[in-house]
């Protein structure tokens, strides 16, 4: 093993990690799906209950994938957007700073992704023992890197256009 492996390990256990604690937060801590649905609503999504199944989903699977190594620019995607989503309907709007729910960490944690899922996942990964070249796909390198912005991209453009609505009080259903 080099350590080119061990870093990539210990990167996407981290950020997997992270995101598995935060999917179990919004479904079983504090205010359960209820209080997160409420949040949600509250940033503006309509639909705050789906949003809150939706984001503890996304943030579990993708924490998932991302500690065991599979389909590893598909995770780091889904994190992307994830943080993306977080950081124009609720950090932005704080200033840099995250102890002022500021935007610091969701921009680091949406940085790391973007790595994550533009080089090899390392020998420690489920992507490693598959060869993606035999069916003719290369999942690391620009491809992965176009993946992982290009689906991140689209799913939170995808969930603001069909969900944000600012303007008008949205219930908590």
């Amino acid at each position: 093993m080099e350590s080119y492996d061990l870093v990539q390990l210990v990167l996407r256990v981290t950020v997997g990690a992270i995101m598995i604690a935060h999917g179990i937060n919004h479904g079983w801590g504090g205010g359960k799906i209820p209080g997160t649905a409420g949040w949600f609503s509250s940033l503006g999504l309509r639909h705050g209950l789906l949003q809150a199944w939706a984001s503890v989903i996304t943030e579990i699977g993708a924490g998932i994938l991302l500690v065991l190594g599979f389909l590893t620019p598909i995770a780091a995607a889904a994190v992307l957007s994830v943080m993306l989503v977080a950081g124009l309907l609720h950090h932005r709007k704080q200033g840099f700073f995250i102890f002022k729910e500021g935007y610091d960490y969701v921009l680091a944690l949406g940085a790391t992704a973007l790595v994550l899922g533009t080089v090899p996942a390392g020998k420690l990964s489920i992507d490693q023992a598959y060869d993606y070249h035999l069916a003719g796909l290369d999942l690391f390198g620009w491809s992965g890197f176009w993946i992982t912005v290009g689906v991140g991209v689209v799913a939170t453009g995808g969930l603001l256009a069909a969900t944000y609505r600012p303007d008008k009080a949205a219930p908590v259903e």
